[in-house]
């Protein structure tokens, strides 16, 4: 284990993470941050040359259609069952005073 992680270490990640750890939760999570440094370490040992920064592994493509109305007329046909319309609304009862 290349990375030592300290006890102030964990303590301060426990402050900040507003944690109260037991010792033997403490020592627990030592082991354990230390094996993600030592996984974080075997990654930097990866030959990136050559291969472009991306923000998502898969393919980002925009999905958004244009904005056309697609039943303009159905408006009349949608206020035939109304109880109450006007100029082309829907008329309700008032909510609030």
């Amino acid at each position: 284990m290349a990375n030592m992680i300290t006890d102030e270490t964990i303590e301060y990640v426990g402050i900040l993470a507003k944690l109260e750890l037991s010792g033997e939760e403490k020592e627990q999570a030592k082991k354990d941050m230390g094996k993600m440094l030592d996984y974080i370490d075997k990654l930097n040992e990866l030959n990136t040359d050559g291969v472009e920064p991306m923000s998502h592994v898969l393919p980002v493509q925009n999905v958004f259609r244009e904005d056309v109305v697609a039943n303009e007329d159905a408006c009349v046909e949608m206020l035939a069952n109304a109880p109450a319309k006007k100029e082309g609304t829907y008329m309700v009862p008032k909510t609030f005073d």
